[in-house]
């Protein structure tokens, strides 16, 4: 990786539904998409699967952090060593060992229902949001590939929820990564929501093979809002063509104004047109 990274990316504050992480992950995945970047895979994991097994065992944080360590290595020896010498229940034990084989095609995620049954309820409300994103990528982006890793616990001391990674043939890692951490603002009395990711520009500069002819077409100070009952592909195709398109998430008390935004979607005849306020 460069030693002195140009990074840009996204943060979203104040929502803790997986819409928002959708939306991030949708955001992450069309920096990509202008760049020209070649097949695209998508990396998933989410950090509460492993985070509700380790409280449920009543590890304690360096117990957590140990085995932490030795899952990333895939260490199987040192795992069993370790759930043994702390006495384990052999049920949790053997859903922690789990997690290592745990990685492949959506696949994956029945498998987790079966091998993590019993767990707690936490477990499974992870693998639903990893379900829910996988159905909606898989709409919005047919040729993306999906890969999920329940083993993957990449920045566990700092995310708390799902965790993704963009790779591209030929790079020998991530060129984008992010996930969700709701414990920002936390050490200063004022913890909220937040997700994001983040990619190294100089990085995207050598994908990219092309100029896009439609780069700085639109009208830059058009601010388009889009209501909770807008679907997402309507979404992704105005920002495909320049556009700038604000979103109102489940959940949220916002208009156009609040937003910040001069025009917005509005449905005629099945249709969705830019009006402006």
């Amino acid at each position: 990786a460069s030693r002195s990274p140009i990074q840009l990316g996204a943060e979203l504050y104040g929502h803790a539904g997986v819409s928002s992480d959708l939306e991030v992950i949708s955001l992450m995945l069309e920096t990509l998409i202008k760049t020209s970047a070649p097949g695209i895979s998508l990396d998933l994991g989410h950090v509460r699967i492993y985070r509700a097994l380790v409280a449920s065992a009543g590890l304690d944080e360096q117990q957590a952090q140990q085995l932490f360590e030795a899952l990333q290595r895939k260490a199987v020896s040192d795992i069993e060593d370790c759930l043994r010498h702390w006495a384990v229940d052999e049920s949790l034990a053997s859903m922690v060992k789990a997690l290592i084989q745990l990685s492949g095609g959506a696949e994956v995620l029945e498998q987790a229902r079966i091998l993590l049954q019993g767990a707690p309820l936490e477990v499974f409300d992870a693998l639903d949001d990893l379900d829910t994103i996988a159905r909606e990528v898989t709409v919005q982006y047919p040729d993306i590939e999906l890969y999920f890793d329940l083993g993957e616990l990449r920045g566990y001391n700092y995310h708390t929820g799902v965790v993704f990674a963009a790779y591209v043939p030929g790079v020998g890692q991530a060129i984008a990564k992010g996930g969700r951490y709701d414990g920002i603002g936390k050490a200063f009395g004022r913890a909220r929501p937040a997700t994001g990711f983040s990619t190294d520009l100089k990085a995207l500069l050598r994908l990219k093979t092309r100029l896009n002819s439609e780069q700085g077409t639109g009208d830059a100070r058009k601010t388009i809002f889009a209501a909770v009952d807008v679907e997402s592909v309507v979404v992704q195709r105005f920002r495909r063509q320049g556009e700038r398109v604000i979103r109102q998430l489940p959940g949220q008390s916002t208009d156009a104004a609040s937003m910040g935004c001069d025009h917005q979607l509005t449905c005629h005849g099945g249709k969705w047109l830019v009006e402006s306020l």
